[in-house]
């Protein structure tokens, strides 16, 4: 009675887990694995604001289309100057020299063909705002603002090989200019000058800002920050969320700052200011809108003298490479932008050994297969002391039964006598844990790295599998995506996830018996529970499982080979639990 009230418990926990889980995937990850909507070209009908997606951008088929108008208007209008570079196509608008417009160009929305550049900076006004700006504020002197219409050379295109020089000039004597530069990839560089013409000095304090609104941001959660971030002090904060500067209005981290902004997964947007002292601060602007200032201290120009301060804009992917290549140029901490998490030493080698495999066979899953080759390689003179300490527990049962029936009313002594036993036969009774607990931190990093960097987004596999970092896009219950609706994500079980129910359960046929029968029936159900949770899951996950039970397996075959008493040991002891397990039903 007591087994079987033991398996009614298991078997609802089970449930509880699976219906508990699908609602937390759906809360920290809605449209899990669902293409972006296309942007409506009819009049669309209001729906409800959708929550943020790991992509990030407009979720509202409404304000898709309300972006689209705004886009094709404001683009359209005149006004302009250009940016065309490897990494960053756009243009800038003249009117308060705002950096509003900008498209990543190695990174597309979708994994289809003909999708169009991941959009990142948009005009203000538009449902997607996203825009940086630099310039001045005076003590009783004139500076440009946000109406201000700079002039530019006839026909100005900015790209690396030509920077464009934007200028304005009060009616007192003071010129005003932005020199914008452009590197190949996504920095863009505002040099800042005040010429003073007037007889008399002018005091000017430079600044630096990044506009957005928090409808474009992508998911935020308890691994993952998305919002405002930045650097301070040398040292990288994620702790401001969009909820934490709503609520104060303003926030002011505390340090020097070296670069500060607002992070997506994917995408992010930094001020860098040059060597000189500089804070920073996050405004809530309401209406979901949010702005990053960069402060300098004030400038005094004297008569005939030019004040100067630069200023790094970085608004583009957060490749990893490339951020290491700014911090090794002197940004500081700049590849850290990449929220690793506390156990990014482990991380980072790990990304590093899965990228080089990449580089080598041109194929992102059989790199995952090769890293878990590796890994199970490196660990396979663990698991052959795990079998062979195995064996030597099985060996000392009958003295351990003899040491239990002599101090069985003496707990300490039974420890004490039991400890000096382990030590004069050389076992371990920990050595068979180590292997999961040395797999756990590999696991755990290849997640993190399938979660958090870009250079696996959209990379494919083989057949169906188009995109690693996304979950198995074809789905048993809908026959394949033939069926017109999308399951729930603890049903959307697609081909990877059955294989690895499988491997898990055949790896469990080779495990040794529970002493409890109604544990072995809760360790039977284990593997396809496994199958339900992991099946929402990055489809380069599910590889990397799959590929480490199979070579389990094998492992375990040929460790058995070399320990036949241990295979027959094992053999008898599940045929006895499974015969108490049908005595009991």
């Amino acid at each position: 009675m007591s087994n079987q009230r033991n398996l009614i418990i298991a078997m609802l926990l089970t449930g509880l887990l699976l219906f508990g889980w699908d609602a937390g995937l759906r809360y920290f990850y809605p449209d899990m694995g669902k293409k972006p909507a296309a942007v409506a070209s009819a009049a669309p009908t209001p729906a409800a604001s959708a929550k943020p997606t790991r992509e990030g951008g407009l979720g509202s088929v409404v304000d898709q289309a309300i972006e689209a108008k705004a886009l094709n208007a404001d683009l359209n209008a005149g006004g302009r100057v250009k940016v065309e570079a490897p990494g960053l196509s756009g243009s800038i608008n003249l009117v308060g020299a705002v950096v509003d417009d900008l498209s990543i160009n190695r990174h597309k929305q979708t994994i289809d063909k003909d999708s169009a550049p991941v959009r990142l900076f948009s005009p203000a006004g538009t449902p997607a705002e996203h825009f940086a700006q630099v310039g001045w504020v005076g003590q009783g002197v004139a500076t440009p603002n946000g109406t201000t219409v700079w002039a530019a050379p006839a026909g100005a295109k900015l790209t690396p090989q030509t920077p464009v020089t934007l200028s304005w000039a009060n009616t007192t004597g003071q010129t005003y200019t932005i020199t914008f530069s452009i590197d190949d990839d996504y920095m863009i560089t505002a040099k800042q000058a005040v010429q003073n013409a007037s007889p008399a000095p002018v005091s000017v304090q430079p600044f630096g800002l990044i506009r957005r609104t928090e409808k474009t941001a992508s998911v935020d959660s308890w691994n993952i920050h998305s919002g405002p971030f930045g650097a301070y002090d040398e040292a990288v904060n994620f702790g401001v969320n969009y909820k934490d500067v709503a609520e104060k209005g303003q926030v002011n981290p505390d340090g020097k700052t070296n670069w500060i902004g607002f992070t997506d997964i994917y995408w992010m947007s930094v001020l860098v200011p040059e060597a000189v002292p500089a804070t920073g601060d996050y405004r809530s602007l309401g209406n979901q809108l949010f702005r990053a200032d960069l402060i300098y201290q004030p400038q005094v120009v004297a008569p005939g003298q030019t004040a100067l301060r630069s200023t790094r804009l970085f608004a583009g992917a957060k490749e990893s490479l490339l951020l290491d290549k700014y911090e090794a140029q002197g940004v500081t901490r700049f590849s850290l932008a990449i929220d690793w998490g506390w156990f990014r030493w482990f991380e980072k080698p790990i990304f590093w050994l899965l990228r080089s495999l990449f580089k080598f066979v041109g194929n992102f899953g059989v790199a995952i297969i090769l890293l878990t080759v590796i890994v199970r390689g490196i660990m396979f003179p663990v698991a052959q002391r795990q079998f062979a300490s195995m064996a030597a527990m099985k060996a000392i049962q009958p003295k351990m039964k003899s040491l239990q029936e002599r101090y069985k009313d003496d707990k300490q002594k039974l420890q004490e006598e039991t400890m000096k036993l382990y030590k004069e036969e050389g076992v371990n009774p920990l050595a068979g844990c180590l292997p999961i607990f040395l797999q756990i931190p590999v696991f755990f990093a290849l997640y993190k790295v399938l979660m958090v960097s870009i250079d696996m987004r959209h990379q494919p596999f083989a057949l169906w599998i188009h995109d690693l970092s996304a979950p198995d896009p074809k789905h048993i219950l809908n026959l394949f995506g033939l069926l017109p609706f999308d399951p729930p994500s603890f049903l959307a079980i697609g081909v990877l996830a059955v294989i690895l129910g499988i491997t898990m359960w055949l790896q469990f046929k080779l495990q040794p018996a529970a002493p409890d029968p109604a544990q072995q029936q809760v360790m039977g159900i284990m593997p396809w529970m496994m199958m339900f949770i992991m099946a929402p899951f990055a489809s380069g996950l599910l590889v990397y499982w799959i590929t480490s039970n199979l070579l389990t397996i094998a492992q375990q075959k040929y460790l058995y080979a070399r320990h036949p008493d241990l295979k027959k040991n094992v053999d008898k002891e599940r045929a006895v639990v499974e015969a108490a397990t049908h005595k009991k039903k």
